[in-house]
């Protein structure tokens, strides 16, 4: 089994200081951090995924400092591929399947939790992976909206802990 961590969207927008800061969107990108190492070390596959608007002016328009990947994801990151996307879905008009093949199964985390992440992990593009959202990678405008979208999903797919995957 072929195994890939897909880290969407850990740009400064959503951190303070940005457009549509999250809640404990830090602390969540601490965890990503580490569970990159934990997936290189199992020999997973890392891609980043990164949200560019098609406008010129607003959140994440291409070029500005609320589009940009987080530092310290991009430390983590090393020489992982970034897919760029311009909707909810990371799958949708991306090369992203590119990225993924050999892969057959696919962890999921990052920002928006009911939106990106939902979307990509329901996405009928990623038919015949095994999905699994890690659920403490990621992060939603509150602590409700996350849980919502979590229980949502675990009717779905699984989702799981950082500590349930890389033990």
């Amino acid at each position: 089994m072929s195994r890939a961590l897909l880290v969407i969207d850990i740009q400064n927008e959503y951190f303070p200081g940005g457009g549509l800061p999250l809640h404990q969107a830090e602390e969540v990108e601490g965890k990503i951090v580490a569970a990159m190492a934990e997936a290189r070390r199992a020999g997973d596959r890392i891609i980043l995924v990164q949200h560019v608007s098609a406008s010129e002016t607003g959140l994440f328009a291409s070029g500005s400092s609320g589009s940009r990947i987080r530092p310290a994801i991009e430390s983590a990151a090393g020489d992982a591929p970034v897919v760029v996307k311009r909707f909810a879905d990371a799958f949708q008009e991306t090369d992203l399947k590119i990225h993924l093949e050999g892969v057959t199964s696919l962890l999921i985390c990052g920002m928006m939790t009911q939106n990106c992440v939902v979307f990509t992990a329901m996405s009928r593009l990623a038919d015949g992976l095994e999905i699994t959202v890690v659920e403490d990678l990621c992060a939603a405008p509150t602590p409700v909206v996350h849980a919502i979208a979590l229980s949502a999903l675990k009717s779905k797919l699984p989702v799981k802990s950082a500590a349930e995957i890389w033990r």
